[in-house]
């Protein structure tokens, strides 16, 4: 007996081979077009992908501008803190000089009697008019309010600085300084390659107020290590003249 159904056709084997390679033949690209067609749909992903890269880097550069500018700004506050610290010592340093000549006095018998008849010295204490804002270097002031100036421009381009829109438009002038014959004459390819000049244009400047604004840091830092230097200097003489007046004190 064979061991094929009766209605087996062993012919059909040979149909679905056929099947399979004109579907084969289907799938690939016919001619040049067809290939010209993907090589252009390629580009225009590439594009799309890049000009989407800039604007991730354009977000980032905003943000990290945005947290140098509070950074400095918690500087500047830290700086007002020492000042004031140091303007407290000073304070301290005299009064301690006051009850200093005032130990003097007692310990001289008749020297109560002298003191009272004569007129006080006056007390040279430093000026205290209010609570005055501390001011940072130059270099970093200068650097804050040119980064301020630019946060407006900020909002009104980029609403919302940690997600950029792909679709964002194209700002007026964007492409004037670069001549339009060298971009690409297909209409949508050429508005990626523009977002993408715009962007690093955007970029370049964004860094390079990222820099003044680290070199400002850089500056305000060591001025208040010089603060600080002094404040520690002056602090271990007030602790020594404290301890000394202490002792004159008890041996009254």
């Amino acid at each position: 007996m064979s061991a094929f159904p009766k209605s087996y056709n062993p012919f059909d084997d040979d149909d679905d081979a056929d099947d399979e390679g004109s579907r084969d033949a289907r799938d690939q690209p016919d001619g040049p077009a067809d290939r010209q067609l993907s090589l252009r749909q390629e580009v225009l992903r590439r594009a799309e992908a890049a000009a989407t890269s800039t604007n991730r880097s354009l977000s980032l550069m905003y943000e990290s501008e945005k947290i140098g500018v509070a950074t400095s700004e918690e500087l500047v506050r830290q700086r007002g803190v020492l000042e004031r610290t140091e303007k407290m010592v000073d304070t301290m340093d005299q009064d301690l000089k006051t009850s200093q000549r005032h130990i003097n006095s007692i310990k001289s018998m008749f020297g109560g009697f002298v003191n009272y008849f004569k007129s006080k010295p006056a007390e040279t204490r430093p000026e205290q008019n209010g609570v005055q804002a501390a001011q940072p270097n130059s270099r970093l002031k200068e650097a804050i309010t040119t980064s301020k100036e630019q946060e407006s421009k900020y909002q009104a381009s980029h609403p919302n600085l940690r997600k950029l829109d792909d679709s964002d438009a194209i700002p007026a002038g964007a492409s004037a300084a670069v001549s339009c014959d060298l971009y690409p004459k297909n209409q949508h390819l050429r508005a990626y390659h523009q977002k993408i000049d715009n962007n690093l244009g955007e970029l370049s400047v964004g860094l390079g107020r990222l820099k003044d604004i680290a070199l400002g840091m850089q500056t305000e830092l060591e001025e208040q290590d010089d603060i600080l230097d002094r404040l520690t200097t002056k602090v271990d003489k007030l602790d020594v003249n404290i301890k000394s007046t202490e002792k004159q004190v008890r041996q009254l």
